[in-house]
């Protein structure tokens, strides 16, 4: 059986961590340095840092914020948002990331995910992959991009399939409905997903109770849970959810 990871995220927005819900009515969620130093202390396996307006507002990711968080930590750390062209890849990999997380541009250019995964080995090439629920797509999931803003008329499940075929590493998948709500993961649009790829797949957005993320691995079929509200806000510690998944027979690193 794998061993399943936990990955907080910190949402970045004028270097600060910030949380929302769906993506909006951002509050201040403090210093990214000392939530990565915490986080790592806690247990995290992984850590995600998101720079949430970067494609919105036009521009790169900070890599300022890239090479402060990282050098407080020796877990992975993937780092998304406005990473554009292997350029972009190489200067976020050189400020420490492990790995990077790439959304709208991977759907503008689905090349640059192939061109990546040969330069940079699949391992370190995440998609994330944003969906709205859409009755008129063969799935019922509707890729969107620029931070959830706008669809793009595709299927989100095909695109999962393409972007494994195409050489990505690991895929992140994201409900818009979901995101910040801490109603739960969306198991429906997870599992899709991860029926359509042998990739690891993230369950991302909506994580608010204990059962969440034992759902996320058991109905879901997720190998990394990201979560961002329950851990800013401290309502569980890293631990607790892992003791809570040992405690319902899934492997974990204590």
């Amino acid at each position: 059986m794998d061993i399943i990871k936990i990955m907080p995220c910190l949402d970045m927005k004028d270097g600060r961590v910030v949380k929302g819900i769906n993506f909006i009515n951002l509050k201040d969620a403090g210093d990214p340095v000392e939530n990565a130093e915490f986080y790592q202390k806690e247990g995290a396996d992984e850590l995600a840092m998101l720079d949430i307006a970067a494609t919105v507002e036009n521009r790169k990711t900070r890599l300022e914020w890239v090479k402060n968080v990282s050098s407080v930590i020796d877990i992975p750390l993937t780092v998304g948002g406005g990473i554009g062209s292997l350029k972009d890849i190489e200067l976020v990999i050189e400020a420490g990331a492990d790995s990077i997380s790439m959304n709208s541009a991977a759907v503008k250019d689905p090349e640059l995910v192939s061109n990546a995964a040969r330069e940079f080995g699949s391992g370190k090439i995440t998609v994330a992959v944003d969906a709205r629920r859409n009755e008129q797509m063969p799935s019922g999931f509707e890729l969107v991009v620029s931070g959830g803003t706008k669809p793009v008329g595709k299927d989100a499940i095909e695109w999962a399939r393409k972007c494994q075929e195409l050489g990505a590493g690991v895929i992140l998948p994201t409900s818009m409905d979901g995101d910040g709500t801490k109603a739960g993961y969306d198991i429906e649009f997870t599992r899709a997903i991860s029926d359509a790829v042998t990739l690891p797949v993230v369950a991302s957005g909506g994580a608010g109770e204990l059962e969440h993320f034992y759902e996320a691995v058991e109905k879901g079929g997720a190998r990394i849970l990201l979560a961002a509200s329950v851990f800013h806000y401290r309502i569980f510690s890293i631990r607790e959810v892992k003791e809570y998944l040992k405690g319902k027979g899934i492997e974990v690193h204590l």
